[in-house]
């Protein structure tokens, strides 16, 4: 009885799913999750529009001046690079210092230090980007305390751009092996951690350190006041010699410290003496993200990337996009200007790799690209009108009571809006692309008759549109981190090429 119902019911279901294909053909894209009519060539159309490059980069006077904050993640590296892209040298600036003042260094005021060990820098690892197989050289240099004045404040971030007056070396040449930063490494004698870059300082800056922890009243104790320890120390220039990537480190994390290695003896109970035993300890300095107690302010951290490109092409053919601080493309697309009133189901700019197998591997491409309109009315930037997120309404030129020139919160839509970095197959084998969807902002040029604009294309970290407001816009790309080739809109190898992919109905929209 059973398999006669079971049966017929099975059968049903198959032949309403064979229905349904045969019925309703539809051309689906994951960008959006929308539906596309079949392109029959009778109702629906598809086309492809040229798109005319140009290379450009965020310097001269689009020079790059973006501010990282307290919770992105720092970089400090060296890439050495024959290509277009150039060479990249990254120089953290940090201040590591104790958690209240007066302060001393002991687990009491009344311990007493019988030996200074060593000191050690440490930053926490998180990632790495560039070639691992090559020692890093990383070396530490003072910002004394004569350096000058505030090199950063609680309210005030240095942009990329900026680095510090640095004093004399306080540390050897450290050989940084990034393969083996996941390794477990021991600290002092019974405690251990991974994930941490430790660079050993001077004896000369140790004595120097310890020198300055003293009961006394006097202005030479550094650890009486905050003012007092940035007398004697502004902070450390973390800085890469030689090497071929960038490594990323939290200034927040545990991991990164400070640490004073001692030997000590303790105050007995009764306060007549001290105990006979010897114990070897450490203790640690952080990076200090704010007010605490009142008499602590917060450190100074600063990251300055500096990029020293080669030539450039003209972007026409192959373009070279490289995250901030970087480069981008100006996009235009002429036909939209010439192109009938039609019903837009799709438009999308297609974004095809040039691969380099000897490279590729080892710089990976950028995660997220990013898209823009240039306003030649004002000569700046604008976010592109409807796309980012259809969702939410915004005004890219700001004049709507009411309305954000940028979704609230910086809600990008990357489902609908694209850009992330996607993948595929084909004789030549693994190939990265973007897509980008237009739909709506090409809708309105076609129907509206709105200014059909250049574009700007880049892989961006954050970015800010200053004639509305001092708001910086984080986006999905760790700061320096990915550069992909893309072919140009004239890139004579048609699987290369740029394009704006359309698909559409010739009945027109009022």
């Amino acid at each position: 009885m059973l398999r006669r119902i079971i049966f017929p019911c099975v059968f049903s279901f198959f032949l309403f799913v064979l229905s349904l294909a045969s019925c309703t053909k539809l051309d689906t894209t994951s960008l959006g999750g929308d539906l596309i009519p079949e392109v029959d060539n009778v109702n629906t159309f598809a086309d492809t529009l040229d798109v005319i490059t140009a290379q450009n980069a965020f310097e001269g006077i689009y020079k790059d001046t973006t501010k990282l904050t307290l919770l992105d993640k720092y970089v400090v590296g060296k890439i050495a690079d024959p290509t277009a892209f150039g060479n990249t040298d990254a120089s953290l600036y940090l201040q590591l210092k104790p958690s209240f003042f007066p302060y001393y260094i002991g687990v009491t005021p009344k311990d007493s230090i019988v030996n200074a060990d060593s000191v050690v820098l440490c930053l926490s690892y998180n990632s790495f980007w560039g070639d691992s197989s090559t020692p890093l050289n990383l070396q530490v240099f003072e910002i004394p305390g004569n350096a000058g004045g505030e090199w950063d404040s609680l309210n005030t971030l240095r942009d990329i751009n900026y680095s510090p007056t640095i004093g004399s070396a306080i540390s050897d040449v450290k050989a940084v092996d990034i393969r083996n930063l996941g390794n477990y490494v021991k600290v002092g004698i019974a405690d251990s951690t991974t994930n941490q870059i430790r660079i050993k300082l001077s004896d000369e800056f140790k004595n120097r350190l310890f020198s300055r922890d003293t009961i006394s009243t006097s202005s030479q104790n550094a650890f009486l006041s905050d003012s007092l320890f940035k007398l004697f120390n502004k902070g450390f220039a973390i800085v890469a010699n030689n090497g071929n990537a960038l490594v990323y480190t939290d200034i927040n994390n545990a991991n990164t410290r400070l640490e004073l290695h001692y030997k000590k003896k303790s105050r007995t109970s009764n306060d007549t003496g001290y105990s006979s035993s010897i114990d070897t300890v450490y203790s640690s300095f952080y990076f200090n993200a704010g007010y605490q107690g009142g008499n602590v302010k917060r450190s100074s951290v600063a990251n300055k990337i500096a990029r020293s490109r080669n030539s450039l092409p003209s972007g026409d053919q192959e373009l070279y996009l490289q995250t901030t601080p970087g480069t981008f493309a100006t996009l235009r697309i002429p036909k939209l200007d010439t192109m009938k009133n039609v019903i837009v189901h799709r438009a999308e700019i297609q974004i095809q790799q040039i691969p380099d197998l000897s490279t590729d591997k080892i710089f990976t491409e950028p995660a997220f690209l990013y898209l823009d309109l240039v306003d030649s009315g004002t000569n700046k930037w604008k976010p592109i009108y409807y796309d980012l997120n259809p969702s939410l309404s915004y005004d890219p030129d700001y004049k709507t009571a009411g309305y954000p020139y940028f979704p609230i919160n910086g809600e990008v839509n990357i489902e609908y809006f694209g850009g992330n970095l996607r993948k595929k197959f084909s004789l030549m084998g693994e190939q990265s692309y973007y897509t980008i969807n237009i739909t709506r902002h090409v809708q309105q040029i076609l129907t509206k008759h709105t200014p059909n604009y250049q574009m700007r294309l880049f892989p961006a970290h954050s970015f800010s549109y200053p004639q509305y407001g001092s708001t910086v816009i984080p986006y999905l790309n760790p700061i320096a981190k990915g550069r992909v080739k893309v072919g140009g809109g004239a890139n004579p190898n048609p699987a290369y090429r740029m394009r704006v992919r359309i698909v559409y109905s010739k009945t027109k929209i009022k």
